[in-house]
């Protein structure tokens, strides 16, 4: 937050253009790379002040932080009109594909106004979004569905809480729990390696599947080298114990 404080402070300083133009801060509200969750009251507090706009990326989110659900500004006790634009991914809590992009009248407004081309040609099919729907009054009639979820998150961090060389990097909520190395051998090349061999050993002896992070040239930022597993309500304890017992065993004759 104070590189984010630093970068809007040289934006705005001195620049009489700043009021006139549209700036965004655009986040994930859980980030997919690392597990971690975004400190949505920080970061209005700074949209704020420095007269941004923000658009939310919760398709790790929505469904899964808040008590109800709905979301990281329902987590954090953030109005949800100091939020510009949420959008999400319907492919991960909903069950089914698509997405979508909302926010107040203005915008969604706007949207239909200069997306209609877009829209007419690559639109949701209706059963897609019918099934969405569905899921949505799934969540609502059946609170018990996040309790699950959070049971099973939780059940994973304490089994993987002693694995060797591993350690968790995730936030505790998060359905994306993050696994780093404990030490580094100083090159992230190598990192990745031994993270792949444990991912593929876990595949093949056990026929559990995690994935090694990716890295690519095109990345801007240093993103985290680890392995993800992704925890849903669907799991039952026998699935997350299983997971835990074989990376606990591949992982100490790996490291």
């Amino acid at each position: 937050m104070a590189s984010l404080a630093s970068t809007l402070e040289k934006l705005t300083h001195g620049n009489k253009r700043t009021e006139k133009i549209r700036r965004y801060i655009v986040v994930e509200a859980i980030y997919q790379n690392s597990g971690q969750i975004a400190p949505l009251d920080e970061i209005v507090r700074l949209k704020e002040k420095y007269r941004f706009r923000v658009i939310l990326e919760e398709s790790h989110s929505f469904g899964v932080l808040g008590k109800s659900g709905r979301g990281l500004a329902e987590h954090y006790g953030v109005p949800i009109e100091k939020i510009d634009i949420i959008t999400a991914g319907m492919g991960n809590a909903l069950a089914t594909d698509g997405g979508f992009c909302t926010g107040s009248i203005r915008v969604v407004d706007h949207q239909r106004l200069s997306s209609s081309g877009y829209v007419f040609s690559a639109s949701l099919p209706p059963y897609l979004a019918s099934a969405a729907i569905s899921a949505v009054d799934h969540l609502e009639e059946n609170p018990s569905v996040l309790a699950n979820l959070r049971s099973n998150i939780t059940l994973l961090h304490k089994e993987l809480s002693d694995v060797q060389g591993l350690e968790i990097a995730s936030n505790i909520l998060s359905p994306i729990v993050f696994l780093k190395l404990k030490t580094s051998t100083g090159s992230s090349v190598a990192d990745l390696e031994l993270l792949e061999v444990i991912s593929e050993k876990v595949l093949k002896e056990d026929s559990v599947f995690i994935a090694a992070t990716k890295r690519s040239s095109l990345d801007k930022c240093r993103l985290p080298v680890g392995i993800r597993l992704f925890v849903s309500a669907g799991h039952t304890e026998s699935d997350i114990l299983k997971v835990s017992e074989s990376l606990k065993r591949v992982a100490a004759s790996v490291l």
